[in-house]
């Protein structure tokens, strides 16, 4: 069995061009062309899971204002649980009625929120973020993170390893998901900060991009029970990225962990 923790998809009607806006980001940003490798639609997504074996996809929508709020919250409603695909809600940290609408991503039996700190442009330490990472651990859920840089949004990084660590003097962290193996493109400070603590980690765009000897140093002192298989399907081949762990030098164990058990307990499935 193999889940993925970490996707986006978007309504069939903006899907298209929300990637077109997305990979512009990308070009000015790294002065280089970044493509998404699949199409950003729910249909997209399937095909994919049905071509590389993908048992099930967490969709991580992303309210990059509070307007957005309610249809994508309709939205993760909708597709949550039917076919393989489950959904996270969202919301932006700045609305007067952050409290209510976590309540109702509960009431939804959405299993969490997906922030991204840089697209949101929000720091992970401040006031407005804490209160929403204690009301979440509160009521049970997750919250999956974009953590470190983000090859479409200049600096500086609203989500480091470090200021991560911050937020753990406010929050035991265990409903912590930080994306990106813990901080994209810092993983030195992830294993000074982060390795260690109650915080869960998602392999999303990850897998090409680090070492494979940091990488297996920080699943094996941070523990594989706290590592979540993830590609940001659309951005990284599900397969691939697949194949590439299960390749790993780890026991079977570590490697079930990774690939579906430990998201199996997340989203309460049998």
């Amino acid at each position: 069995m193999v889940i993925d923790f970490h996707t986006h998809i978007f309504p069939d009607k903006i899907a298209e061009r929300t990637i077109q806006v997305l990979e512009g980001n990308i070009l000015k940003v790294r002065k280089k062309p970044g493509h998404a490798v699949i199409g950003a639609k729910l249909d997209d997504l399937k095909a994919s899971m049905k071509k590389n074996s993908i048992d099930v996809s967490v969709v991580l929508p992303i309210a990059t204002s509070p307007r957005q709020t309610p249809s994508i919250n309709r939205f993760a409603a909708e597709i949550n649980g039917r076919g393989g695909i489950y959904s996270f809600g969202s919301l932006h940290p700045s609305q007067d009625d952050w409290e209510t609408v976590l309540e109702g991503i509960k009431a939804a039996g959405l299993k969490g929120i997906k922030l991204h700190p840089e697209y949101q442009q929000f720091y992970i330490d401040s006031p407005e973020s804490i209160r929403i990472l204690k009301k979440c651990e509160e009521l049970g859920l997750y919250t999956v993170l974009h953590a470190g840089h983000d090859i479409g949004i200049e600096p500086p990084v609203h989500c480091s390893p470090e200021t991560l660590s911050h937020v753990l003097e406010y929050v035991r962290g265990d409903k912590i998901i930080a994306g990106h193996l813990g901080g994209w493109e810092d993983w030195d400070n992830v294993e000074k900060y982060l390795v260690g603590t109650p915080v869960m980690f998602d392999t999303a765009f990850t897998v090409f991009f680090i070492a494979s000897e940091q990488l297996l140093r920080i699943i094996k002192n941070h523990g594989s029970d706290k590592i979540l298989f993830a590609t940001d399907s659309p951005w990284e081949d599900q397969g691939r990225s697949a194949e590439l762990v299960k390749a790993l030098p780890l026991d079977k164990d570590d490697k079930d962990n990774i690939l579906f058990k430990n998201a199996k307990k997340i989203l309460n499935l049998s």
